[in-house]
């Protein structure tokens, strides 16, 4: 049985919201049972964020996760306090761009992603969440990275409309990284 506990976390403004509500509705989309329960400080940037994403062939009884079978952490604050929470033998995705520290988990498997380096490569540091996101669907296959595109071609803002090949292009990137 499929059942899955995500947070991604991170500061306002890095897209970590938006990464756990594509993972969701690419979930939904595959007809699994998903919750997302979106945290975030008050500052409108640079504040605390974070989602717990909850996937599963079953019913969810409830949508807290206290120690999550996957983390994504985005920084250091992030890494600090999700680390030591990830499960035996879970997975923990670090953005190494901004987190220079090794994991010192030896239970976990560790996937270090330049996410925000390779973000700027390809023309736009703020997609970073995607390279991300692309590598935990990569590393996993929680869902298939295609319905992941699809759930960005449906839910991009109008607005954010210019950015959806570079946002598909930091997707299969983070892919090829975690796989």
């Amino acid at each position: 049985m499929k059942h899955e506990d995500i947070i991604f976390a991170g500061f306002g403004g890095q897209g970590i919201l938006f990464a756990g509500q594509l993972l969701s509705y690419a979930g939904m989309a595959e007809n699994l049972h998903v919750t997302w329960i979106p945290s975030y400080g008050p500052e409108m940037r640079g504040g605390t964020a974070n989602c717990t994403v909850i996937l599963s062939e079953e019913e969810i009884g409830a949508p807290i996760v206290r120690h999550p079978t996957i983390a994504a952490v985005f920084n250091i604050p992030s890494m600090e306090k999700y680390e030591p929470l990830v499960k035996p033998g879970g997975l923990l995705l670090v953005n190494s761009s901004l987190i220079p520290m090794p994991s010192q988990r030896q239970d976990i498997r560790i996937l270090y992603i330049p996410a925000s380096d390779l973000a700027t490569e390809l023309g736009n540091p703020r997609i970073a969440n995607m390279v991300m996101l692309g590598a935990l669907v990569g590393a996993t296959n929680l869902v298939s990275l295609e319905s992941v595109i699809r759930q960005l071609e449906e839910h991009l803002s109008q607005r954010q409309r210019k950015w959806l090949e570079p946002n598909i292009a930091a997707l299969k990137k983070g892919a090829e990284l975690g796989r």
